[in-house]
């Protein structure tokens, strides 16, 4: 199986252009190719297909294998992929997700694609759509019990679900820890993406995030999306916010007016190669 092993952010998936080739069980391939000792390592695994309603269609599985319906990151590397390897000379690339179709803007720099922004849609805050058991209009800043202690939550979902966890320094939290426990707590049906921000200034924010399926990455889309949208209902940040993650800077724009969230930032590759995937008997 060719691949393409890209990251945005440090966000990091392993791209399989599906035009050409065929992944079977993709749940299982993922669990492999994803391994960082015994595979290629990385996140998880994102196919790059064709679409009825789309110019492409992404499917996006986590290191353990489960499915998710999408990834800021991912959506932006396959922008560049397309883009660069000749698939579409368009600049506005439309992309069909779980979550929906995505539309994406890319910026070049001497034919390639440097920077992707991505329209992400609006964000969905009903508690039963995100979702979280939990009988309220919205959810900002409800106590939660979580291994004994107290925390504020707000809920958001950007295709994927989130909670977004104010903390005084993102650097303390014992994230190997804590992240599991949110992840599979009780409140969350499908589990839960759990984004830990620190207020800097007005203007930016730090992340770490738990991803569900994964654990910690160096960054997540949709994670710093959901995240200035818990920033603005709190009214801790204005709605143009620059998100510092592990694995580097996202500029996230949250228009209330329009009611959807705009996030640009980088996309590369990292390596090409083959892998041999032993067929299921």
């Amino acid at each position: 199986m060719k691949f393409t092993k890209m990251q945005g952010c440090g966000n990091d998936y392993i791209y399989v252009n599906c035009f050409e080739e065929t992944v079977e069980n993709p749940q299982e391939v993922s669990k492999v190719v994803s391994d960082r000792h015994f595979g290629i390592g990385s996140d998880g695994l994102i196919l790059i297909q064709p679409s009825d309603v789309a110019d492409f269609r992404m499917s996006m599985y986590n290191a353990d294998g489960s499915e998710s319906q999408m990834c800021g990151n991912g959506v932006r590397c396959i922008a560049k992929y397309v883009y660069d390897n000749g698939m579409t000379d368009k600049k506005r690339i439309s992309l069909e997700t779980k979550a929906g179709i995505k539309y994406l803007d890319v910026f070049t720099e001497e034919g390639k694609v440097k920077r992707v922004s991505v329209d992400m849609g609006s964000p969905i805050t009903m508690p039963s759509q995100i979702p979280i058991r939990m009988d309220k209009d919205i959810v900002i800043d409800e106590a939660v019990q979580v291994m004994g202690n107290e925390y504020r939550i707000t809920g958001v979902s950007m295709g994927n679900p989130h909670c977004v966890v104010f903390v005084e320094d993102t650097e303390k939290i014992d994230i190997e820890r804590i992240g599991p426990a949110f992840e599979y707590h009780a409140l969350f049906p499908e589990r839960i993406n759990t984004e830990f921000i620190q207020i800097i200034d007005r203007k930016t924010i730090r992340m770490r995030v738990w991803e569900r399926g994964t654990g910690e990455t160096l960054a997540c889309g949709t994670g710093a999306c959901a995240s200035v949208v818990a920033c603005a209902l709190n009214e801790l940040t204005e709605d143009e916010v620059t998100v510092k993650l592990l694995g580097g800077e996202l500029f996230i724009q949250y228009d209330r007016e329009a009611e959807k969230v705009i996030m640009t930032g980088p996309a590369e590759v990292i390596c090409t190669g083959e892998i041999e995937i032993e067929k299921s008997k």
